[in-house]
């Protein structure tokens, strides 16, 4: 049977600005094409979504956290997507993914809300260069020996596209790859299935790169 991988959605606008959510398609099709079903998990509906800021935040109420596990139990895997804020709903699918077992890919700013959730600390980058959103190779990336991320990649040096404003400064998670200039590039905690965090896009990169396919084939398969 295909596992049921939940994306969690994010706020946005149509274009005639209505109030919507969404998920990047690419990460939908890097799920079918691996062999998982993709879901959308929206969030209650709450004012703001509360955002999560340092002078916002709000929690989610007991009835709102109730009904939104139950859509995260129906889940055998979750990705946290990219986008532009994060929210009390993706703090509490880190944590419920963290305490089940329940493999889980943070990608972008679904890395740095994991990286958030685990005392960490997250800052505007001081200069753009890792903003560079049409280029296909941005930074080398450096993996940790012992790291689940080199054993998927098999090798010690990785090459990644690169687009984020902001970055990791600490977390208690481990830290398990480094740009080439010393920003946190990727995360993990190996003593769970797959519990991973990377600070570029995977789901872009699938159609020219081979070992991005690795990342999420095994990903996929961690959800069976």
């Amino acid at each position: 049977m295909k596992p049921i991988i939940g994306i969690l959605g994010r706020p946005g606008k149509s274009e005639v600005g209505h109030d919507s959510m969404y998920i990047h398609k690419k990460v939908s099709d890097a799920i079918i094409k691996f062999g998982g079903i993709p879901i959308v998990i929206i969030p209650p509906i709450i004012d703001n979504f509360y955002q999560h800021t340092i002078d916002n935040t709000k929690k989610l109420n007991n009835k709102e956290i109730k009904d939104y596990l139950m859509i995260l139990k129906q889940c055998n895997g979750l990705i946290c997507q990219g986008g532009d804020n994060f929210y009390d709903y993706d703090i509490l699918a880190i944590k419920y993914a963290y305490e089940n077992d329940i493999p889980l890919l943070g990608i972008c700013l679904g890395m740095q809300t994991m990286a958030y959730t685990f005392d960490g600390e997250i800052k505007k980058m001081d200069d753009l260069s890792h903003y560079r959103p049409e280029e296909k190779h941005v930074n080398n990336v450096i993996l940790k020996d012992t790291s689940l991320l080199k054993k998927i990649y098999g090798q010690k040096e990785i090459f990644v596209n690169s687009r984020h404003k902001f970055h990791v400064v600490k977390t208690k998670l481990e830290v398990v790859g480094y740009s080439t200039d010393g920003i946190i590039e990727a995360i993990e905690d190996n003593s769970k299935k797959f519990f991973i965090g990377v600070e570029w896009h995977p789901e872009s990169m699938i159609e020219y790169d081979i070992l991005t396919s690795r990342l999420f084939a095994y990903f996929i398969a961690m959800c069976k």
